[in-house]
């Protein structure tokens, strides 16, 4: 299983809830397993600076793939792009299911 994580801030001029909604359309795409959009609790100080997680589990390399070349993946992109200042992903595989 490979676990797709994404972290964002969202420009100080644009709304949180917006951008959230904005990247649940992610979810629609069908080669996720486990998808979810989470806000932040920022409830450690040392990571205030991110606003909302991407999360999802995909089954293999193969599906993380068809999931990026979507074109609802893109068409995101290019949404949500103007409206965020940070973002860091990382794709991890685990054998936990």
């Amino acid at each position: 299983m490979i676990r797709h994580i994404v972290f964002f801030s969202v420009k100080p001029d644009q709304d949180v809830e917006t951008v959230r909604k904005c990247l649940e359309q992610l979810g629609t795409i069908p080669h996720s397993d486990m998808f979810e959009v989470l806000v932040n609790s920022k409830v450690d100080p040392m990571c205030d600076r991110i606003d909302l997680v991407v999360y999802a589990e995909f089954r293999d390399e193969a599906a993380l793939f068809a999931y990026k070349k979507h074109p609802t993946y893109d068409a995101t992109t290019q949404l949500v792009r103007p409206m965020r200042e940070l973002r860091f992903s990382a794709d991890v595989v685990s054998n936990q299911t």
